[in-house]
């Protein structure tokens, strides 16, 4: 199970991959799982019956469409398969942390994109935490799921989580930072900007391991919008981890509350952060309430902030392990999921 108490790792055999900047493998290494045979790459390290009992837990619960599996068995997280990354940088997404409740914190997100197909994803591989996550599944080369070459391509949707929270009640999302700019160290292995997900949740349990873990590795933009990235962890602790001039930043959330819009927060004084319409109403709502939300509050926060192109609104209970999810604005329906918490 994965609440084994793994720390920071070392992690071999690293190419540069992830969702922006990677090329096709002129080979593929497809593990047992046979996809292979399909001409996919594949991440999956899984056994047949295991490949099998994932794709036959696959179900569509929403018309977004919006999907879920169990993931069951092992995959290599640093699997050079390809994922070419979101080009436009009009678009955003809206983030918080709400931490006024030392009992239930609260990590909460509008994804703003395209209008793609969307997977919530449980893992629990044996060398890792378990957690939930979204993934669009467009950039698996997705777009409907009518075919079992289709369906097999979601053999690697582990390596692209969006937003999600592992069992130790680490939690993690991402935004688009036009002015963002991560430079190489050629020291440090590269990973792509969304993969990087994944190995936080993987291998993270706090807001210090994430960024101890974060900041061992290059970062990929190439290919899509830079990004800058909240995390937070059980005890309300959270941070956002930009890069500016190159260097990755830190900004540590220290009211009980943390937000994160499409401006970048470092050198950015108040009053610049509250021309932001999204910044303003969210940093607003929760100074009035001290940080203090439960899921429905944060909720109805997440439909304050709500754009044209929102494509889910989801709440985690870092402690409570509780996920509600949102599928295409349709506030009236949720959708509930429940991460059994570790420690």
């Amino acid at each position: 199970m994965g609440t084994v108490a793994r720390r920071i790792i070392a992690l071999a055999a690293v190419v540069t991959l992830g969702v922006a900047g990677c090329s096709e493998p002129s080979e593929v290494d497809a593990g047992p799982s046979g996809t292979a045979s399909t001409g996919t790459a594949s991440a999956s390290r899984q056994t047949p019956a295991e490949a099998e009992a994932t794709l036959a837990s696959l179900k569509q619960i929403d018309k977004l469409p919006l999907y879920e599996m169990t993931y069951t068995g092992d995959y290599d997280e640093l699997s050079g398969i390809p994922g070419p990354g979101p080009t436009a940088t009009p678009f955003g997404c809206s983030l918080f942390v709400a931490a006024g409740d030392p009992q239930n914190p609260l990590f909460a997100r509008n994804f703003d994109w395209d209008p793609n197909p969307a997977l919530v994803l449980h893992t629990d591989p044996p060398d890792g935490y378990a957690s939930f996550s979204i993934v669009d599944i467009s950039y698996l080369g997705v777009s409907t799921l009518t075919t079992e070459a289709d369906k097999r391509k979601l053999l690697n949707a582990p390596l692209l989580p969006f937003d999600g929270m592992n069992e130790r009640g680490l939690a993690v999302g991402l935004a688009a930072d036009d002015l963002g700019n991560a430079m190489a160290n050629p020291r440090k292995r590269t990973v792509g900007s969304v993969r990087i997900l994944r190995l936080l949740l993987d291998h993270a349990a706090t807001v210090e391991e994430a960024l101890t873990l974060m900041g061992s590795y290059n970062l990929d933009f190439d290919g899509g919008p830079a990004l800058h990235y909240l995390i937070a962890d059980a005890t309300g602790r959270s941070a956002v981890v930009e890069f500016v001039n190159g260097a990755m930043t830190v900004e540590r959330g220290t009211p009980p509350w943390q937000v994160l819009t499409n401006i970048q927060l470092a050198g950015a004084n108040d009053a610049t952060r509250q021309r932001d319409e999204r910044y303003r109403v969210a940093s607003g709502k929760l100074t009035a309430t001290g940080g203090k939300l439960d899921a429905t509050a944060a909720l109805g926060l997440l439909h304050d902030v709500v754009q044209s192109h929102t494509r889910w609104s989801v709440t985690y209970g870092l402690k409570t392990g509780t996920i509600t999810v949102v599928s295409g604005q349709r506030w009236e329906k949720t959708y509930d999921f429940r991460l059994p918490m570790a420690g």
